[in-house]
């Protein structure tokens, strides 16, 4: 795509082998030979460097020249260090679009993706190192101190708590009164606020020159008085705890530390010095102030031996490898870096922190020479690697394991939440309940029609309520209008007259309570008439919707009452176990059956939680009914339409009306699988309303990016359309969803939270700039603030879209985690005029520079002058973005003692501050979304959930049944040798681009004629799969259609190469084998888990990005307005301004990576006298804006850079963790999942993703390995999974995660996997499915009974039957005896006469009827019988003749031998087992 970068503008004088650093341009700028990129200005040419005599040296070795200098490039262009550099030569060399699409994807995959899935993998890998070295560091929940003791104690609520008691602390010999002063909460404070306000006056203290650096001015001696009473502080705690008590804790020996510290401070000839420290380190006791902080400080710092064993892991490092790098650098001619150990230890740490590591390695590359600069850049790409990826993603597990919370407590805590979760407002919002401060004036309905004629309106309960409410009241009243005896107890004298009183008293009582009671029964009864009169009436005419809640039924309370008597199964089950045993296992029979009442206790309180929620919801649903009832203007939109006019009804439709993304089959009721579900998921994820306004906003986004400083919308009528296009939408969306959901005092009301006041504020500010269009707007006016609001137009988009809502609360509890953190004279300045170029200067030769006047002033970007100004540089410094210059100047300065502050504060902001806001951020990403107080076996159980929602079925079709030449070719197509052959032609043709393809380089033909044979293998290939498969079972596989794809267009690629032969087709080769590239991944297991976490990140992260650009959008549009007309500077020039919305956009994402964002912030701030001011135009200065700069770029920083890419690595480490498990901790693995595919594709014969219901059976049958299913041992639990899936899809089609979800439901402990509501729903899942297919059984087994009963009755009714023919027959021979000869012909003749009817309903019953052993007497022989006669049905009754009976009873009864009845058994069972029953219900149970 790029190739080489060496044509640079000279001058038109420039002469071969001479070119030098005067013949440059000033900066140092690429041009385009071709005119693709940039055109050289007047007074010089375009010319390449190599071919005017430069080395490869002088050119750098930054590029795309060959092989092994394009992977040195990337991987400099994904360190975010440079690259941006590297973007802006691409866009002079060649057109701007390439260079903008490589660079920007580059940083996305590379530098916010793949290098995020290194922290993915180091904090996986510590965790489970964690898990198995957890005694070395011991448990983080041993707070408490080894010489304190816990004892109960009663606190003011009755009820007690453990509390720590230091028992074995030394007391002081301070008096008790001031002991208790000292201990006390007062004190406490007092000393913190003292410790903040002197924190304030430090603040306050400014540099006043270097005249008054030895003056003592008043802030000398506040910090004398602060001193003196922090030692008096010090003081009174070693006399109340004495010293030993006072030493042994670790707080005060901070605190005599600073003590000390302060003190020498104070001393006048030591102000102002080194010591200075202490006082500054006195803020950090302010931690104390919030316990939240101290516990959040604690949790990062406290455990310090991890923290500190990394930490000193990380000094050994730089230390280890600073001696290294002077060793071998040390003697290397014109390079200071590395001549002593400071010196290689400052660089060795500037590329820890990623800070100007390529100069430094530049720099030493040159040094070097050509021969030795690719070890060397090896060695620092290698440390480079080790230092930012690994050694940065160690500090970040360490934090994130820190923040862990022990397993125990996470379920405490899941139990809190969802204790808390349920605890909801029961209150209706304070706009709703203004309504209760006015009284209630229900209107009342006349009725003018008969009762049949009209629905009966429903009864307001809420009057009724009242009615029966004001009885209780007024009989309360009058009981307190009556004396009472014990009022007048007090008066002595009145005690007589009061007791012979009291019998009339408690008559009269008597006598108006039961008259009250009589009336309120009278009442209640006409009242509860009135009521089913009502809804009697109500039900006739239709209208049932609101009739009054019906008790539960006996049913209902026996179902409930058998739920809480299976909570009980364990126990019960558990004690009748135990009966049985010996009293050596009673403790653990015991010990299970504590724990069994333990989970119930849990499911009880679970329980009581939901319907204390419930209760909770439906309290406010009351509330909101009885204002509906009592007050005529509630939920009146605008208090004017009714609440059902027809006009509301209509504006209703219009404004919820959205597309049905869920089509249901109206028989079963079941979801129907479409084809494009996601397509339509996306469709109905708003309404129809939201959408036309989402389409709306994005053109209005459209047109404000053609605005600039020299088009403006005010003198543009064009632009002008656009606006008042959106006003008149968005004036019509907010009417309608007014006058359908009310404005402010309604329960749907559009100002019911902050996204409907940003919409409020949008509009106004839409139509105030509208309706004005100032045609002048100086610069910070209103008029330009009134431009800078409407630039919030693109967060409308937040609002309108649900998921984007996610994004906002996210960044704002970010942002809730992250606070809680003289001379005269002149002198020659040089030039720089290239980043990459190294020329050597020729005798009598310098550098390009001007002469200056020396000043003494401040660096031009930062100074500590004041408290603001400091924090602002080391603001800058914390992003690792100019420490280096901050540094050098510190040491040039003040010396290089000093320079050890900066690098311990960047250490800290490296290592500890900027893994700090990855880790916090991580953390709070997932409390947010719930997985922080997940336990391991938790979270390894929602893993599985996600993966197994990836898993797809195998779509690869089964091989031919056949041995033909399609079953050769498919065998062939499978074999491993043959796929890794592919691999290793698809990795051969991606070699043959290590070299620019060039239409003029006599190279490039051959390589494209090479591409073209490794085309044809592949097209080979696709032909072999083809035949194999099948072009329908081809198509099945996404990775095949997109072998095909790539196929194709390389086809096509080969016809257009041979035909035109241009630059375009060696670009669309090019492309082709970087598409046939990605194919390898897919090959791999370890590629293709890291592929897919890349991909899932990416899809789950959508909204993320779409809300990270939308912030892009506003602060461009907020940037143009502000710096448009900025002059150009250090940083801004002509590729990176603010100019245009396009360029604005540019340079945002070039911040966002951290390129020089300090630099730029700066230029942005320049005032005069260095611009040329204007106060009428903003558009005729060229001034910046300090304050709004100030805002607007740390604002921009931290959202972007510490907040949203720290949400995409807490997404990417979530979604690793679903594709890295080890076999220990994974609860189904790969195998698992592959067998079961292979299991699925073997039942789903057609591919379609859905079996019926009746085919589950035959696969679980099937499943071999861990998810096996013994008919011997298990065939209950095979019932229970059977019908599991029946009871949950009626019967219908079940798909391909719906069984592999009942499959990891029933692998798995539900006890410890599943969280508590899921867990109380799945055990009542179970037991419900255990119930029924208990009922199926017993019912098979009673069907079985009377099938069985009636044979013996039909068996029996025919013996007899067949005794009674036999009889009357032997009594007719016997009466009529026949010859001989006619009587055996005639027993053989209907023996073997094929039309008797008798025979085939003999053989028919045998077939048909399965053997039983109610059968073994007529069809079977007992061993024990054989050889000897056996006694037959019809000799019991024969009164004489038994041989000649004998002998014809043999004949007419069916041979019954052993061998003939086998055979017939034999037959029917393989009958039963080759049939495939279509059967459901009784007979899949009866498996």
């Amino acid at each position: 795509m790029f190739g080489t970068f060496n044509h640079h503008c000279v001058t038109n004088d420039t002469q071969k082998d001479n070119v030098t650093w005067n013949n440059l341009a000033i900066p140092d700028t690429h041009c385009s030979p071709d005119g693709e990129g940039y055109q050289c200005p007047h007074g010089f040419k375009c010319m390449d460097l190599e071919e005017l005599g430069l080395s490869r040296q002088e050119l750098g070795y930054s590029g795309f020249n060959e092989l092994g200098t394009s992977i040195f490039t990337v991987y400099e262009a994904a360190s975010q260090e440079g690259w941006v550099f590297l973007m802006y030569r691409a866009i002079d060399s060649f057109p701007r679009w390439r260079s903008y699409f490589y660079f920007i994807t580059l940083i996305f995959f590379l530098a916010w993706l793949v290098k995020n899935v290194f922290i993915a993998v180091i904090i996986e890998t510590f965790a489970e190192i964690r898990v198995q070295f957890q005694q070395m560091w011991g448990s983080r929940s041993s707070t408490t101190s080894t010489a304190t003791t816990q004892m109960f104690h009663e606190d003011a609520a009755g009820g007690w708590q453990l509390v720590a008691v230091d028992v074995n602390k030394p007391h002081g010999r301070a008096p008790a009164c001031l002991q208790q002063l000292m201990r006390s909460s007062v004190f406490h404070m007092f000393i913190l606020s003292m410790v903040a306000v002197d924190v304030i006056v430090a603040a306050s203290n400014y540099y006043k020159g270097e005249n008054h650096r030895r003056h003592y001015d008043e802030f000398y001696l506040a910090e004398v008085a602060f001193t003196v009473l922090f030692d008096l502080e010090a003081l009174l705690k070693i006399w109340c705890l004495g010293f030993t008590g006072y030493i042994s804790s670790s707080l005060h020996k901070f605190e005599s530390l600073l003590v000390v510290g302060t003190t020498l401070h104070i001393y006048p000839d030591l102000y102002h010095s080194q010591f200075t420290y202490f006082q500054v380190l006195r803020v950090v006791r302010l931690i104390k102030i919030s316990p939240a902080l101290e516990d959040f400080v604690y949790k990062i710092f406290g455990p310090g031996k991890k923290l500190g064993s990394l930490v000193v892991f990380t000094a050994s490092l730089l230390i280890v490898m600073s001696a290294i790098s002077l060793q071998m650098f040390c003697f290397v001619e014109e390079l200071d870096r590395f001549t002593t150990f400071p010196r290689a230890f400052m660089s060795m740490f500037q590329i820890l922190t990623q800070e100007g590591w390529v100069d430094v390695m530049d720099q030493t590359l040159v040094a070097v020479g050509h021969m030795w600069a690719p070890v060397v850049a090896i060695y620092f790409i290698l440390y480079h690697l080790f230092a930012t990826l690994i050694l940065l993603s160690l500090f970040v597990a360490v934090i994130l394991d820190n923040l862990e919370l022990d397993e125990d407590l996470k379920k405490l805590k899941q139990l809190k939440q969802s204790e808390a979760n349920a605890d909801t407002k029961e209150k209706l919002p304070l706009r709703l309940r203004i309504f209760e401060k006015f009284p209630n004036r229900p209107q009342m309905v006349k009725i003018s029609k008969l009762p049949s004629d009209f629905t009966v309106p429903r009864i307001r309960e809420s009057f009724m309520k009242q009615f029966i409410d004001r009885q209780q009241q007024d009989t309360s009243c009058l009981f307190r209008r009556l004396p009472s005896a014990s009022s007048s107890s007090c008066d002595h004298s009145k005690r007589s007259a009061i007791e012979d009183n009291k019998y009339i008293d408690q008559k009269l009582r008597r006598s108006i309570f039961s008259i009250r009671a009589r009336n309120l029964l009278e009442k209640e009864t006409t009242i509860n008439k009135i009521l089913r009169a009502c809804t009697r009436q109500r039900m006739l005419s239709g209208s049932f919707e609101g009739q009054p809640a019906k008790e539960r039924s006996i049913l209902s309370v026996q179902h409930h009452i058998r739920q809480e008597r299976r909570s009980l199964r364990h126990g019960s089950t558990s004690q009748r176990i135990s009966r049985g045993k010996s009293l050596e296992t009673l403790t653990q029979d015991h010990s299970s059956t504590v724990r069994y009442r333990n989970a119930q206790r849990e499911d009880s309180e679970i329980k009581m939680i939901q319907e204390k929620k419930e209760q909770a919801e439906m309290k406010r649903k009351v509330q909101e009914e009885e204002l509906r009832e009592n007050h005529p203007y509630f939920d009146k939109p605008l208090f004017i339409v009714g609440r059902e006019h027809r006009f509301r009804n209509f504006c209703r439709m219009i404004v919820r009306a959205r597309f049905n993304a869920s089509k249901t089959d109206p028989i079963t009721g079941a979801v129907k699988n479409t084809k494009y579900h996601q397509l339509y998921d996306l469709l109905g994820l708003v309404t129809y309303l939201d959408w036309v306004m989402i389409v709306v906003t994005i053109c209005s986004c459209i047109s404000m990016m053609f605005e600039s400083p020299f088009t403006r919308v005010m003198h543009v009528p064009t632009l002008q359309i656009g606006e008042y296009v959106f006003v008149i939408f968005m004036s019509i969306e907010l009417n309608l969803k007014i006058m359908a959901d009310g404005l402010f005092f309604t329960p749907t009301a559009v100002i019911r939270d902050f996204g409907g006041v940003m919409d409020i504020f949008i509009y106004l500010v839409s139509l105030i700039f509208l309706c004005w269009l100032p045609p002048d707007v100086p610069p910070e006016s209103g008029a330009q603030l009134l431009m800078m609001l409407r630039c919030l137009r693109p967060l409308r988009i937040f609002k309108l879209v649900p998921q984007m809502r996610k994004v906002v609360r996210e960044v704002l509890k970010g942002f809730k985690e992250i606070f809680l953190e003289d001379c005269h004279g002149i002198f020659r300045i040089n030039v720089s005029v290239s980043k990459n170029l190294n020329l050597k200067l020729r005798p009598g030769e310098k550098k390009p520079g001007f002469w200056v006047p020396r000043v003494w002033a401040n660096p031009r970007n930062f100074n500590f002058d004041n408290v603001g100004n400091a924090m602002l540089a080391l603001f800058e410094v914390l992003s690792l973005k100019g420490w280096v210059e901050v540094r050098d100047v510190i040491i040039h300065r003040v010396g290089p003692i000093h320079g050890i502050y900066i690098h311990v504060f960047v250490f800290l902001g490296c290592m500890i501050g900027l893994t700090l806001f990855v880790g916090v951020v991580i953390a709070n990403f997932n409390e947010n979304k719930g997985t922080a107080l997940l336990t391991v076996d938790q979270r390894r159980w929602e893993d599985l959930k996600s993966r197994l929602k990836i898993a797809q079925p195998l779509h690869l079709p089964p091989r031919p049944e056949n041995g033909g030449f399609r079953a050769k070719m498919y065998d062939i197509t499978q074999h491993p040798f043959f796929k890794r052959g592919i691999a290793v032609l698809v990795l051969a043709q991606s070699v043959l681009l290590s070299v620019k393809w060039d239409v003029d380089d006599q190279v490039t033909f051959p390589l494209a004629t090479m591409s073209v044979v490794f085309t044809f293998i592949f097209v080979l290939e696709v032909t072999m799969k083809l035949i194999a498969m099948s072009p329908a079972g081809y198509w099945q596989s996404r990775r095949n259609r997109y072998d095909l794809l790539v196929t194709s267009l390389g086809v096509i690629w080969i016809v257009l190469h041979f035909s035109l032969l241009n630059a375009y087709t060696y670009m669309m080769g090019t492309c082709v084998i970087v598409f046939r590239f990605f194919t390898i991944c897919g090959k791999h297991v370890t590629l293709k888990m890291l592929l897919l976490t890349v991909v899932v990140s990416m899809y789950k992260s959508f909204f993320i990005i779409v809300g990270m650009f939308l912030l892009l959008l506003c602060y461009a549009f907020a940037g143009v307005v502000l710096f448009g007309t900025v002059k150009y500077g250090e940083n801004i020039n002509r590729h990176a301004n603010f100019s245009t919305a396009g360029k604005a956009i540019t340079v945002l994402f070039r911040i966002v990576t951290g390129e020089d964002w300090n630099k730029i912030m700066h230029d942005c701030m320049v005032q005069p006298p260095f611009c040329t001011p204007d106060k009428h135009r903003y558009w005729e200065t060229d001034c910046g804006n300090y304050a709004g700069a100030l805002i607007y770029f740390c604002s921009f920083y931290v959202i972007i850079a510490y907040i949203m890419l720290n949400l995409l690595v807490a997404i990417i480490v979530e979604n690793f963790s679903l594709f890295y498990s080890t076999e220990e901790d994974q609860l189904l693995s790969y195998n698992d999942l592959r067998h079961f595919q292979i299991i699925w594709n073997m039942v789903d014969d057609k591919r379609e993703g859905v079996i019926p219901t009746s085919r589950v059976k035959f696969l679980l049958r099937l499943l071999r390995g861990r998810l096996e299913v013994d008919l011997d041992k298990d065939k209950l639990l095979f019932k229970h999974m059977c019908y599991e899936m029946e009871r949950l899809h009626s019967g219908g089609d079940v798909t391909f995660h719906d069984v592999l979800s009942m499959l990891s439901y029933r692998s798995v402990d539900i006890r410890k996997s599943l969280q508590l509501e899921e867990l109380l729903a799945r055990e009542q899942l179970e037991y419900t499915i255990e119930e029924e297919v208990a009922k199926q059984t017993i019912r098979m087994w009673l069907k079985k009974c009377l099938k069985r009963i009636r044979a013996k009755q039909q068996q029996s009714c025919s013996i007899i039957h067949s005794l009674r023919e036999s009889q009357q027959q032997e009594l007719s021979r016997f009466l009529n005896p026949p010859s001989i000869e006619t009587t055996v012909p005639s027993e053989d003749h209907n023996t073997n006469n094929p039309d008797n009817p008798s025979q085939p309903e003999m053989s028919g019953l045998q077939q048909l009827l399965s053997p039983t052993l109610s059968d073994r007497g007529g069809y079977r022989q007992d061993s024990s019988d054989l050889g000897r006669p056996q006694r037959k049905l019809g000799q019991w009754r024969l009164p004489a003749g038994r041989t000649s009976v004998k002998s014809i009873v043999c004949k007419m009864n069916p041979v019954n031998d052993e061998a003939s009845s086998g055979s017939e058994v034999k037959k029917w069972w393989t009958r039963q087992l080759t049939v495939e029953s279509d059967e459901s219900g009784d007979d899949l149970i009866d498996i």
